[in-house]
């Protein structure tokens, strides 16, 4: 920890194991591949699991029932997170209300990195509002294809992007401008393998798929597909999951219950006992003081 001189404030550094967005844009530039996992409003613990387990990126959303909710808990979510998982790189998802202005989306997104996000991410971000952010030192992780959330209305719902040749070169256009006027790396959702592959090759920055042909320089995975949480039939088809959490919870959950109703647990080797002559005073000092006490 360093001092500044002539004052009291105090400078932590980041750690030595800390990744950072250059590090993913080294990960690019060495053919190596980028995961990541989109943890939405989970628990915490799932990003420390993320970082434990080696994942490179989460992004996340912070919760609340209301958008101005969601917005308003930004810093103090990124912080639990953080605080959570120290080294891993973190995506702060702002809602789009909170990027209204250049000078709006500058305060928000600069709140959210101070209190630990590596970059953010906001869904259809203006290249004017993106370059103004990038100017002030902001890393800004985006999103092409595909927009995920309210903005799918504007493709009839959650449903492939880039099938035509025209409709393709609206997804290349976008990826492309975005790099442009400095956006650090993106994702890029429900486009075909082709469109996929030929974005990833021909920008400089990171390109992650979420769906796609293999080609780009990273994928993304959501956690309730990755880890089982969703029934198979409402999983999407670029969808898999490595894990059955769910069904190791209800498992979990129900033997506690059942053996607790049958009396199994807690056993005698889940506790432990008090000496006996010490026990028959405390029996008798209760009598004596409390003997209308049933």
């Amino acid at each position: 920890m360093a001092t500044v001189k002539g004052s009291n404030i105090e400078m932590m550094p980041l750690g030595l194991g800390r990744q950072t967005i250059w590090h993913l844009q080294k990960m690019k530039d060495e053919g190596k591949k980028i995961t990541m996992v989109g943890t939405a409003y989970m628990d915490p613990i799932f990003t420390m699991l993320c970082e434990k387990s080696g994942v490179n990126l989460v992004r996340y959303a912070s919760p609340g029932e209301t958008v101005e909710q969601r917005a308003a808990n930004v810093p103090w979510w990124t912080r639990a997170l953080r605080k959570m998982a120290p080294n891993i790189c973190l995506n702060a998802v702002l809602q789009t209300q909170q990027c209204a202005s250049k000078e709006k989306a500058l305060e928000n997104a600069a709140i959210a990195v101070a209190d630990g996000a590596d970059s953010v991410m906001v869904m259809g971000i203006q290249n004017e509002i993106l370059k103004y952010l990038a100017d002030n030192y902001i890393a800004v992780f985006g999103h092409v294809g595909v927009l995920s959330g309210w903005q799918t209305g504007r493709f009839g719902g959650y449903r492939r992007v880039g099938k035509t040749a025209e409709s393709a070169l609206d997804v290349f256009r976008m990826a492309y401008e975005y790099q442009e006027n400095g956006m650090a790396g993106m994702t890029i959702e429900m486009t075909p393998r082709e469109v996929t592959n030929l974005v990833a090759k021909k920008l400089r920055v990171p390109v992650i798929e979420v769906a796609g042909g293999g080609a780009a320089d990273g994928s993304e995975m959501v956690i309730f597909d990755l880890l089982g949480l969703l029934p198979p039939e409402a999983m999407a088809k670029h969808s898999k999951a490595y894990a059955s959490l769910l069904e190791v919870c209800m498992k979990g959950f129900s033997g506690f219950v059942e053996e607790v109703n049958s009396e199994a647990y807690p056993a005698e080797e889940h506790g432990w006992g008090m000496d006996p002559e010490e026990f028959e005073k405390f029996a008798n000092e209760v009598e004596k003081k409390y003997p209308d006490v049933k």
